[in-house]
């Protein structure tokens, strides 16, 4: 499937819903983004793009590394395969942690509803 969307702009919301989706959205200039799909089109099957996470990196079809942006919690999340709740619960003690502190100093908040 479709691991990687390269664009020169994304709308905020397709952007933050990209992460949300496991999906890594990378803006380019539009100058390399046309370059690397000339260089698609006029290979005869065997031209590549790499996108390299990792070192925050697109490799052309003509071996140029080409740098990109990427928020490093979002980076860590995609390389992780976490999704937001998994990234949550790897906090599971300090949340516990917070709730006891919490449940002590304002325990009619935690009160349960009667109905």
């Amino acid at each position: 499937g479709v691991r990687c969307v390269i664009a020169p702009s994304f709308g905020d919301i397709f952007h933050n819903n990209c992460f949300q989706n496991g999906l890594l959205p990378v803006r380019l200039p539009i100058e390399i983004i046309r370059r690397m799909a000339e260089a698609m089109e006029e290979s005869p099957g065997n031209a590549r793009i790499t996108v390299d996470l990792a070192a925050k990196q697109v490799i052309t079809p003509w071996g140029e590394a080409v740098p990109f942006a990427v928020d490093a919690r979002k980076r860590e999340a995609l390389l992780s395969g976490l999704d937001e709740v998994a990234q949550t619960l790897q906090r599971a003690e300090a949340i516990a942690a917070w709730q006891a502190w919490d449940r002590a100093a304002r325990p009619w908040a935690w009160a349960p509803v009667s109905r």
